[in-house]
């Protein structure tokens, strides 16, 4: 329990301590092979040439740990995946930003990485939808596209030589995001996966699990692109917001705060973010009729944590 804060009564510790300490069991159960402490020796086989990765070193011979994680090995590369780390970016990742500066044919993102991502004018598609060069009035009219405190998304193109991130944002999927919740949970919770797009149709919400560790919660738009129109004055085109902005439902605004909750409370128990986990989660409050307040009391915690040890372990039973 330690690093979780919620207040709870006696009983309740019990009860997630059991909860807690039963999935602790069965993942050391199903890892008990690869998950290595610091100076644990990993075993490698002595015929084949290996190649020592990231977390390990060599002592007397053996190959030890120097950092408390998961042996992975990818061919003759052996190394060790920490558990709890920062976010380490990947070419292809997707995740979620913010603007924080407006500069010279870029915008620079926070994204809760040690340095700001970059994200150029020449890398993502224009509003009027058009592959042309870009020109000193699209640099002018950047402001019009992103601006300071917008929400993005984009995708990890490339790493610059200071060891910068310079995204893309060529889809209609990326782009500025808008009605809605930005979240952030530790980037480690977040698993890469094939799909980091989810469109929750019952409830008219996009969840968007960036693995940076902000999650985007927010209303269902089809396109991203089109919030942005140009319009000709005296010859000169500029891009300017649309002016029709209607306003959103009473149950979406309902279902983005239980959506969001739901992730806050996997986040405070140190659960795998996942769509089907976050589903589950809200069912839970739904059956139980929890208000979306009552969902971040420490009750709904103990329910999350007991719900999801029954779930692991009548897994590992159907695999065993």
């Amino acid at each position: 329990m330690r690093g979780i804060e919620i207040s709870l009564n006696q009983t309740q510790k019990i009860r997630l301590q059991r909860a807690l300490k039963q999935l602790e069991s069965l993942y050391l159960r199903a890892n008990f092979n690869a998950s290595v402490t610091v100076a644990d020796t990993i075993p490698v086989s002595n015929e084949d040439t290996i190649l020592k990765g990231h977390g390990t070193s060599e002592r007397d011979g053996e190959v030890v740990a120097t950092l408390c994680g998961v042996v992975e090995r990818v061919n003759k590369l052996v190394y060790v995946r920490t558990l709890r780390a920062r976010y380490k970016p990947e070419i292809g990742d997707i995740i979620v930003g913010r603007v924080v500066e407006v500069a010279q044919k870029r915008w620079k993102l926070e994204i809760n990485f040690s340095q700001d991502a970059v994200l150029m004018l020449s890398s993502m598609n224009l509003p009027d939808g058009i592959q042309r060069r870009r020109t000193a009035l699209d640099e002018l009219n950047m402001r019009g596209i992103f601006e300071e405190n917008d929400v993005v998304c984009g995708e990890v193109r490339n790493f610059q030589n200071d060891g910068g991130i310079q995204l893309q944002a060529r889809s209609q999927k990326y782009g500025k995001l808008e009605k809605g919740q930005l979240l952030t949970i530790p980037p480690y919770l977040v698993k890469r996966q094939k799909h980091h797009f989810h469109h929750l149709e019952q409830y008219g919400v996009d969840l968007i699990l960036g693995c940076n560790g902000f999650i985007w919660v927010g209303e269902h738009v089809d396109a991203r692109d089109c919030i942005v129109e140009d319009q000709l004055n005296n010859t000169e085109q500029q891009f300017t917001k649309s002016n029709t902005t209607k306003e959103m439902p009473l149950e979406t605004r309902r279902s983005i705060c239980q959506i969001a909750n739901a992730i806050r409370v996997l986040s405070i128990l140190g659960f795998n973010v996942t769509l089907e986990v976050i589903l589950e989660t809200i069912d839970l409050s739904s059956t139980l009729n929890l208000g979306i307040d009552e969902m971040l009391g420490p009750e709904f915690h103990v329910l999350v944590a007991e719900r999801e040890a029954e779930r692991r372990t009548s897994m590992t039973k159907r695999k065993g």
